[in-house]
């Protein structure tokens, strides 16, 4: 038996730029085509992108949605540092070499899924909110962003028990898809919750009975002090919780143990490289 399956499913693939669209807060959607990735990768994972024919070094970026028919991976990052600002300047037709996908999955199994993602987090929840249609699951999307949203929030559509009146902005894509979600900010953006997505949440799990709540499953990615705060929520209400870590990646396939991270096992702590062995962790082993 295979323990580490994911070295029979990285592959390196030249994939084409097929559209780059650049929102408020040097934020950026790029879709490549790149149908290995597309038909291999699953909520979770991410790709290591070179950023410019100059730059060796590759970025991590967590994948938002894929196409697995038509062959197309969609990113969104931030352009934060000099690599990501050299890649938000690739064009259409351009060539950019993926390594991918890498990476530990989210495990979904049954129950309510309850999806958090904070700023550059968001890209991993709308892909497992994707690959959750159809299947019976009935998951609610809290996003939150103190920069402007990388979408137009649009009024949903969809009721939610718990959420405030006025709370009404959503992300359409989801509202499209008939997934019920809500957006938090402390920036005053109209229709958002004007606090952080973690007291979001607690209106949610605290408006539904104590049978609904007990099949709800925590998942989330995000800054770190976010993450934190929703396995400590998962933890009030003794509920189980999956994060996606952000860490910095040289290799990103886990030969240069720069991501490396302390997580408990029953054998106790133990160092756990976040881009093979990750970057999805049980919440409780983490924090």
């Amino acid at each position: 038996m295979n323990d580490r399956p994911h070295r029979d499913t990285i592959l390196l693939e030249d994939a084409t730029v097929i559209s780059h669209e650049a929102y408020p807060g040097d934020q950026f959607v790029m879709r490549v085509q790149s149908p290995g990735c597309a038909t291999r990768a699953l909520p979770g994972q991410f790709a290591h992108l070179s950023v410019d024919p100059q730059r060796p070094m590759r970025r991590p970026i967590s994948i938002m949605r894929t196409s697995p028919n038509e062959g197309w991976v969609d990113f969104l990052y931030k352009a934060v540092g000099d690599g990501t600002r050299l890649l938000a300047h690739r064009k259409p037709d351009e060539t950019v070499s993926l390594l991918g996908p890498i990476g530990v999955p989210f495990n979904v199994g049954s129950g309510r899924p309850l999806l958090i993602g904070g700023g550059v987090g968001m890209p991993p929840m709308v892909f497992l909110a994707d690959s959750l249609r159809g299947t019976g699951h009935h998951p609610f999307v809290i996003l939150g962003s103190e920069v402007p949203f990388p979408f137009d929030p649009r009024p949903s559509q969809i009721l939610v028990p718990g959420v405030p009146e006025g709370v009404i902005a959503s992300m359409p894509l989801l509202d499209d898809w008939g997934i019920p979600s809500r957006l938090a900010s402390l920036q005053g953006y109209p229709g958002c919750h004007p606090g952080y997505v973690t007291d979001l949440a607690r209106l949610w799990l605290d408006a539904l009975d104590d049978v609904q709540r007990a099949e709800v499953t925590l998942y989330a990615c995000g800054p770190h002090p976010m993450l934190e705060a929703v396995v400590n929520l998962a933890r009030n209400y003794g509920l189980p919780v999956q994060v996606s870590l952000e860490e910095f990646m040289a290799c990103a396939v886990g030969g240069c143990a720069g991501c490396v991270v302390e997580v408990t096992t029953p054998a106790g702590p133990a160092m756990k490289r976040v881009c093979v062995d990750g970057p999805v962790f049980d919440g409780y082993a983490v924090f």
